[in-house]
């Protein structure tokens, strides 16, 4: 499967207007909004669990990356409620779950393969940074050498603009904003492709933010052979 593979285009998913589904596991949904692969996939991608529903145990040979949106989401290294961020590098494994229902926004298969911290945030942690003129809160997630991963809430009505040398993805967490002449609801994903600017209008309610600065694909990403290793893939 190939969804939104090219990365000289802009991308933009109304994640929160798509119907769910199936995955591999009983009671695990998703909806889509990067995938180049099948089963094994490198994917980005909203994923929903059902209270009692769980993966078997797996392998990340390209390493993941994934936001609490809701719910506790649950593996060996403990509970992770909503707003926690954990980055799991290449070679990790777990068997996640949820006994109550979460969903997450994750990423998969999209480490260089020189990324070999774990990272756990819990709500509330992170470095907290001198929020901007719009922002109200702005959290950094993750600061590596070429890529920087933050949370921030803006202000309503507010006019944001971020550079975007390298390449820029960004998940609405709640309220909304306007960018392009499109309006961006709660579980709306944005890929904008290196250097076009991101020019946005924060609507009435506000909006909660996570977006990465970081190169689409690095240059070092790990191959993965489709024909191989066919764990699950969230």
């Amino acid at each position: 499967m190939l969804l939104n593979d090219d990365f000289s285009r802009r991308a933009l998913v109304h994640a929160g207007r798509l119907e769910w589904m199936p995955s591999p596991a009983k009671g695990v949904d998703r909806r889509m909004l990067f995938r180049i692969g099948d089963e094994k996939a490198r994917a980005t991608s909203i994923v929903r669990y059902a209270a009692g529903s769980r993966f078997p145990h797996h392998e990340h040979p390209g390493g993941e990356e994934f936001l609490v949106l809701d719910g506790v989401f649950q593996d060996e290294s403990g509970d992770f409620p909503a707003g926690s961020y954990i980055r799991n590098p290449p070679g990790t494994g777990h068997a996640p779950g949820s006994d109550d229902g979460c969903v997450i926004f994750v990423k998969l298969w999209q480490f260089k393969k020189s990324d070999r911290e774990r990272i756990v945030r819990l709500p509330g942690e992170g470095r907290s940074g001198e929020p901007g003129s719009a922002a109200t809160s702005s959290r950094t997630l993750f600061d590596g050498a070429d890529e920087r991963v933050m949370l921030e809430d803006w202000q309503a009505h507010a006019d944001i603009e971020l550079a975007n040398p390298q390449g820029l993805e960004l998940l609405v967490i709640d309220g909304s904003l306007t960018e392009a002449g499109d309006i961006l609801e709660r579980w709306t994903w944005l890929r904008l492709p290196q250097g076009q600017m991101f020019r946005a209008r924060v609507g009435d309610r506000g909006a909660k933010v996570w977006y990465k600065s970081a190169p689409l694909l690095h240059a070092d990403v790990l191959a993965f052979d489709q024909a191989g290793d066919r764990g699950p893939t969230r």
